[in-house]
């Protein structure tokens, strides 16, 4: 059964029938090239000497020298900066200048305006306008070709064979002798897709016929022909030209951005992260990997360059040394940027989960450590060890200090506003529409030295974070005995504070945090705290086992087999989410989970646990194979590979079997990732290979002003990242529009720590 076909009756069904699944047994594993090719926006200013307005046309004569035709003005890139050639000027409006194949100007009376296309080849140059064709060839004067009027041209093509194809508003014609020819393409149902207008045509590298059409793509082979719609993965239909690739694929540009198809998958690329303008008129191809584009505001380009997995990660690496880190502690969150688009314009804010972020920032530099020894990653682990202790340290002393153990959500310096003022009513606001929401003062104290405010009312995310961290830091870079202490001081302080106050994390105010309630009493008996029952259940579980594991401590492990044996939270945790199947519930509990089934499936002694919580994170994460996501897939596979047997005895479903694609979807999540991680818009719900999550699934009954705002490709997955503005693995993946103005750059933690965990693993190739 393909996936697809299994995910449709997920939609609206319980979890556990991801079993129906088709697993496979884990092979031997082969960890994936550090190379791949990356792809690059190229983005032209003025300052650049480029075309500011809408471009007319554009071509690639000679590899790695577009020309882009702008208000009667030929560009043309040389070394590094557009050019006008003041050779090539239009003299006037009805005629058009161009350069032959010797760069010389030559003149063709065809209205300027009415120009689409340039197109060149080994015997000729033509240049087709709405309602005319010409042909340049040696030696002769320039020649119009008949052409019916009325009709309008699209676009023309030739095979190297020397056929001509051109694509009008009557249909397809072929120019076969100076006479033209009404082709008809029909599909095996007796379908003409070429019988009305054909917005595009292209011959690609093996000489096959691909011409759009507002019914879809189709291409014609010496013997068959294949045709494409939404269903078959196809983006979109508003097409406005085609272009073959030399590497094989073809480009479709249209009024929404471009379409790649590179015979297997289809790309969307839309928006200010890939284009000046959504509106693309033509595309030229480069033999240099690049494509070019003229575009509503100006000249673009995409180039796909060589580059490794590990240089991606440096890449990422120093921009959050440079724009992100923020305080002398080095949190890491994202930065908002004073200037759209400029990462130097970089400010960075405090965020309510600056400590689950810095958190899972340092668990990437430990894989990294572990994977690779590098010292870097090392003194950036110990770093976040000390962003992460100070904000235990900071909240003691003060005239508003919590029980020991308490730490905070974040900081940010006296030296700034008070964040207190005016937070009384907006609590009280809060409030209204979340009952137990918490109204005290002040919510941001003072330290005793009074340098920095703390926010207080920490929330669980929080401390799945700490202890994330934590185990892996201790595993992996804590390599003293004075290292380990400093880690065990830490460690007993926050698991004894849960202890001390009957498992729930105590404010200064001397009452739980909004979040921090992980007691048997409000988890298992209270209504209102049921939703929370199992990740809380499970959460809990896990910090205990991480002090277990750090300081040796029987009574942390005591804790753990009472909860389970009395309190039920094994149970409990074998359904740590509430949903309604595939894309429902609360995204951001998957990160929060997969941190801790990660860390109590590979600390915890005791083996019936672990066999619980084995089959239940094999049934989360079955839930998750939709969403690409490579932090998610590794966290499975890793834990996967080290559990022996089956996960229940007798139970045809073992430990060792994983999902196919596993791999293959986190490492095209890994290339996929843009280099620029700024908060461009992003657009998908008009896509015609969308499909809209039941409402049920989507939460769009909770959310009547955005109905069908969620949902997947007609792969049965969600959208490809480079389709999503994903800022961490909390991110909504079923999103379909992504709102943004360039002034959020993301932290590169998103790349780095599922790329570290698979290096660790050996899920992916060490570098060389």
């Amino acid at each position: 059964m393909k996936y697809s076909g299994y995910l449709r009756d997920l939609l609206g069904v319980g979890v556990w029938l991801v079993l129906a699944l088709p697993l496979v047994a884990a092979p031997a594993i082969v960890p994936a090239p550090q190379a791949f090719l990356q792809e690059v926006a190229l983005r032209f200013t003025a300052a650049d000497g480029a075309p500011t307005g809408a471009v007319q046309l554009i071509e690639c004569p000679a590899p790695g020298q577009p020309r882009a035709l702008s208000a009667g003005q030929w560009y043309e890139w040389r070394g590094g900066k557009w050019t006008v050639n003041a050779a090539l000027r239009q003299t006037d409006d009805t005629h058009f200048v161009l350069a032959d194949n010797s760069n010389q100007p030559v003149q063709v009376s065809l209205p300027r305006r009415s120009v689409l296309q340039v197109m060149r080849t080994a015997a000729s140059i033509w240049v087709v306008g709405t309602n005319a064709v010409w042909q340049l060839t040696p030696a002769h004067p320039p020649a119009s070709l008949p052409w019916p009027s009325g009709q309008r041209i699209r676009q023309l093509a030739v095979a190297r064979d020397g056929r001509v194809m051109v694509a009008s508003s009557a249909g397809l014609f072929a120019l076969t002798h100076g006479q033209l020819e009404h082709r008809h393409i029909m599909d095996a149902s007796g379908r003409d897709w070429t019988a009305g207008e054909v917005l595009g045509v292209a011959f690609d590298v093996q000489d096959r016929l691909w011409f759009a059409t507002r019914a879809g793509v189709g291409c014609e082979a010496a013997t068959n022909a294949t045709f494409y719609e939404g269903r078959d993965g196809l983006p979109g239909n508003a097409f406005m030209s085609v272009a073959a690739a030399p590497d094989g694929s073809v480009w479709f540009t249209t009024e929404r951005g471009v379409i790649r198809y590179d015979g297997t998958n289809w790309q969307y690329r839309q928006g200010l992260r890939w284009l000046p303008d959504d509106m693309v008129v033509s595309a030229a191809m480069d033999a240099t990997n690049t494509v070019w584009f003229a575009t509503a505001a100006g000249v673009g380009g995409l180039e796909r360059k060589p580059m490794t997995l590990a240089a991606k990660a440096e890449y990422y690496e120093q921009q959050i040394e440079q724009y992100v880190k923020r305080t002398p502690y080095g949190y890491v969150a994202g930065a908002h940027l004073q200037k759209a688009g400029d990462p130097a314009s970089a400010d960075p804010q405090d965020t309510d989960n600056d400590g689950l972020w810095t958190a899972m920032y340092g668990a990437g530099e430990c894989f990294a450590y572990a994977a690779t020894g590098d010292a870097r990653a090392k003194a950036r682990a110990q770093k976040a060890f000390e962003a992460l202790r100070f904000l235990q340290k900071v909240t003691q002393g003060g005239p508003h200090a919590p029980p020991l153990g308490f730490v905070a959500r974040t900081i940010r310096s006296t030296t700034l506003p008070d964040p207190n003022t005016g937070r009384l009513e907006d609590d009280r606001e809060h409030q209204r529409s979340d009952p137990q929401w918490k109204v005290y003062e002040p919510r941001w104290p003072k330290s005793t030295d009074g340098q920095w405010y703390w926010k207080s009312d920490t929330s669980s995310d929080e401390l799945d974070g700490h202890y994330f961290f934590y185990a892996l830091y201790y595993e992996f870079c804590a390599d003293t005995a004075a290292e380990k202490d400093r880690v065990r001081e830490v460690v007993r302080n926050l698991t004894d504070h849960l202890l001390t106050h009957h498992y729930q994390l105590v404010d200064h105010d001397g009452t739980h945090t909004r979040w921090g309630v992980f007691d048997p009493a409000s988890l298992n008996e209270d209504p209102r705290w049921w939703p929370e029952r199992g990740l809380n259940s499970l959460s809990l579980l896990s910090y205990l086992t991480v002090a277990s594991y750090v300081t040796g401590d029987a009574k942390y492990e005591a804790a753990v087999q009472e909860l389970v044996g009395k309190n039920g939270y094994a149970q409990n945790a074998m359904y740590p989410k509430v949903q309604f199947g595939i894309g429902s519930g609360n995204q951001s509990d998957d990160e929060m989970a997969f941190m801790n089934y990660y860390t109590l499936l590979r600390h915890t002694p005791d083996a019936t646990l672990r066999q619980q919580m084995w089959l239940s994170f094999s049934l989360y994460w079955l839930g998750e194979t939709p969403e690409l996501s490579p932090f998610f897939n590794f966290a499975y596979a890793g834990t996967a590979l080290n559990q022996p047997g089956s996960i229940v005895p007798g139970s045809p479903v073992s430990a060792l079997m994983l999902y196919p694609d596993w791999q293959k979807d986190a490492l095209a999540t890994l290339h996929g990732f843009p280099l620029d991680q700024v908060n461009w818009g992003l657009q998908n719900s008009h896509r015609l290979d969308i499909v809209r999550l039941p409402l049920l699934n989507s939460g769009d009954l909770t959310d009547p002003d955005a109905p069908g705002s969620r949902g997947l490709c007609a792969n049965g997955k969600v959208l490809p990242i480079e389709n999503r503005y994903l800022d961490q693995w909390a991110t909504d993946p079923w999103q379909l529009d992504y709102p943004g103005d360039g002034h959020e750059l993301a932290a590169g933690t998103v790349f780095l720590l599922p790329y570290y965990l698979g290096l660790y693993h050996g899920f992916i190739a060490k570098p060389k």
